[in-house]
């Protein structure tokens, strides 16, 4: 047997060259162990029965090795064998932990720390993260192992091989392995209203006054987070908050906002318990939760211009046959966003992520009311994202999560709606890898993307399985309660090094015809295999993954192997994050329908700006937006956080505006969250220093207007 040329790979993934003596010794340690000697002539006899080839695991070779000695009827030396692999997995394994253990300890910060799942959504790192992150491995290891076990089944060993194989070579990259629990949903809340939380394995009862709910609400939240490992969102969450308040205090109390309705000694106005309710349900929520891994749960919630909320909620009835009300709805998001802008500027609040969501006509806001409000609260240095479509079909509720809503109707049984929706599991394709592997092996790119992306609806559709089993078995109460429909949600293929992909090509990256043609090829082959796959039960999308962790593991992945790698953290957008060259309609333009088209389950702008922009300019923005047909974005200016006075000022500044001092930090968005740089990884926290930051240089009434008639 020859292991010329032939590479191994280890248990970390390394590839090696393959050495026969460490076979040999291993099988003589074995003879000795049973206090016999292996002689030439038993060596030649047992290493005939091995087969070894070029990418093979170090377990599979020992698997035969186990086998051969079995078959020569060495039975003792087979016994000691098996019993030597086991004791130094168990060591490798022990001494893994301690490394780690040591390493996480002497981490910079919890991101950094982290090996498997690095989030910046963890303040402090602490014996409760430590033990979060310890378990990861055995997670990874266990998903893997079901889903495996699961394609094996349905679709034979050589397509699950290569399954795994894809993942260790880092083709294709499997979002939260390290943990159980499916992704992120959009939720309706009507099941508990109707039935509080016994469905879902909690003790409370339905809500019956403000003050139940706004307590109830908290505890509903925490339950169905732990039984996700991505966001979730509330998207009727103020919807219900009003209609609690007028239950309490009559369907026109927001204009008596200012009359005192509490006759304790504290005489508070109805507008001072509304946000004291503000207060209690978003301090709570922004707790950290060991269900978790001591993070705070991700949670999301959604405005609505007048139109969006009609289109969504028109038809829909309370428990007791009420309707919800514009007009006192319209006050409490107002409301609300004026107070959390405000109270962002007290303390770190990373949740909810908000977004405003407008409907689009002729290039501008359909709702010219909420459109000037949106401009006003970006003006006013608020941080939030605007999704806008010209339709009412679909909804974004996550960091960028775009969900087609195909049945805008409430089942006031079970209250599925049409907000029921979110990812089921988003497993992401390394496209950039994709595209430089087909160009060295001598095949067209898009034929080998053909092939992986195939795999990987194959693999949603196993996992799918996976899941309904889970739920056959009373596993997931969210589905059976009703707060989640499971043929509602997504399969979602990610994508990430998509601008990478592109220059490996030499492909410029602006708008020009041939990266446009690129992307549209791309993400066209995707779209297609999501239509060949999709059924009734089956919905797949597409979407450009946030990759706060998975961009950096990419380029890391990939550098090592000796590809092309333009940045240490791969792109979540169309252009290149650190370009100086493009302005912010330029990025608006990447963003838009020519390039988005095919991404169903979303893409988010992250427009960098030096500055706050003034009212006008941020409404024109808008209206650049519509024009381009880019329909969920963010405007992301850095906040300045003085580490010795506390203070939180929403501009950019080189040092505390109050103290003087220079020990500063900076909240921004890592991608989909507004968090501390402090907090980011080491090589997060290296991007964010390159990123470029557009100023308000041009972005005049005028000229804006200019902008948009020549386009």
């Amino acid at each position: 047997m020859s292991n010329k040329e032939i590479f191994i790979v280890k248990r970390d993934g390394k590839r090696v060259p393959f050495s026969i003596e460490k076979i040999r010794n291993a099988i003589a340690k074995a003879f000795l162990s049973v206090g016999a000697f292996a002689a030439e002539e038993d060596f030649i006899m047992l290493l005939s029965h091995l087969h070894v080839s070029d990418g093979m695991t170090v377990e599979e070779i020992q698997n035969q090795v186990e086998t051969a000695l079995m078959r020569e009827k060495y039975f003792a030396v087979a016994k000691a064998y098996m019993l030597y692999r086991q004791k130094h997995t168990e060591t490798r394994e022990i001494q893994s932990k301690m490394n780690f253990l040591i390493n996480y300890c002497n981490a910079q910060n919890a991101a950094t720390g982290s090996k498997f799942d690095a989030n910046a959504n963890v303040e402090k790192k602490n014996i409760a993260t430590l033990i979060g992150e310890l378990p990861k491995k055995n997670f990874i290891d266990l998903n893997r192992k079901m889903i495996a076990d699961r394609m094996k089944e349905m679709y034979g060993r050589e397509l699950a091989d290569k399954y795994i194989g894809m993942l260790n070579e880092h083709f294709i990259y499997k979002n939260d392995e390290t943990s159980l629990a499916n992704y992120c949903a959009s939720i309706t809340m009507y099941p508990w209203l109707l039935n509080g939380t016994l469905p879902v394995g909690g003790n409370s009862t339905p809500p019956t006054n403000l003050k139940s709910f706004c307590g109830g609400f908290i505890n509903m939240v925490f339950i169905v987070s732990s039984m996700l490992s991505g966001a979730c969102a509330t998207p009727e969450f103020l919807m219900y908050l009003d209609y609690f308040i007028r239950k309490e205090y009559g369907d026109d109390y927001y204009r008596h906002a200012r009359e005192v309705v509490d006759l304790s000694k504290r005489r508070r106005t109805l507008d001072k318990v509304i946000t004291d309710c503000f207060e209690q349900v978003v301090y709570s929520i922004n707790q950290p939760t060991g269900a978790r891994n001591f993070q705070a749960v991700f949670w999301n919630i959604s405005y609505y211009d007048r139109h969006y909320f009609k289109n969504l909620f028109g038809e829909f009835l309370f428990p007791d046959g009420s309707r919800p009300l514009w007009e006192s709805l319209s006050w409490l998001q107002k409301r609300f966003m004026k107070w959390f802008n405000k109270e962002r500027t007290k303390t770190v609040l990373t949740f909810p992520v908000e977004t405003m969501a407008l409907l689009t006509k002729d290039g501008d806001t359909t709702d010219s009311e909420y459109g000037d409000f949106t401009a006003e609260m970006y003006a006013e240095g608020h941080s939030f994202f605007t999704y806008m479509s010209d339709n009412a079909d679909s909804l974004s509720s996550c960091c960028r999560l775009r969900n087609e809503i195909q049945d805008n109707g409430f089942s006031y049984t079970l209250g599925a709606g049409g907000v029921s929706t979110g990812s089921k599991s988003v497993l992401t394709i390394n496209l950039s890898r994709c595209v430089q592997y087909a160009k060295r092996s001598g095949q067209p790119y898009n034929a080998f993307l053909e092939e992986v992306v195939d795999l990987t609806h194959k693999v949603q559709i196993a996992y799918n399985e996976n899941l309904r089993m889970f739920q056959q078995k009373g596993m997931l109460p969210l589905f059976d309660a009703g707060y989640i429909n499971l043929d509602r949600q997504y399969l979602t293929i990610g994508v990430n090094g998509l601008v990478e992909a592109a220059e490996s090509l030499g492909i410029t990256i602006n708008h020009n015809p041939q990266y446009k043609a690129f992307v549209q090829e791309v993400l066209g082959i995707i779209e297609r295999y999501n239509k060949k796959y999709r059924s009734k039960e089956l919905m797949f999308n597409c979407e450009m993954i946030p990759a706060e962790n998975v961009g950096v593991k990419h380029a890391k992945w990939d550098k090592e192997d000796g590809y092309f790698v333009p940045r240490d953290c791969y792109n979540s957008y169309f252009y290149r994050v650190e370009d100086p060259s493009l302005n912010a309609i330029d990025k608006f333009r990447l963003h838009g329908r020519d390039y988005i088209k095919h991404l169903t389950g979303g893409s988010a702008l992250h427009l960098n700006l030096e500055e706050h922009l003034s009212k006008a300019q941020y409404r024109q923005l808008l209206r650049v937006a519509a024009h381009e047909g880019c329909n969920y974005f963010t405007f992301n200016i850095p906040n300045t956080v003085c580490n010795d006075c506390g203070v939180i000022d929403k501009r950019f500044l080189k040092e505390c505006p109050q103290c003087g001092s220079r020990n500063i930090d900076y909240l921004t968005r890592i991608i989909g969250y507004m968090k501390r740089v402090s907090n980011f990884s080491a090589v997060r926290q290296a991007e964010a220093e390159k990123r470029h930051y557009c100023n308000a240089l041009g972005l005049t009434k005028n000229n804006l207007y200019a902008e948009i008639h020549r386009l």
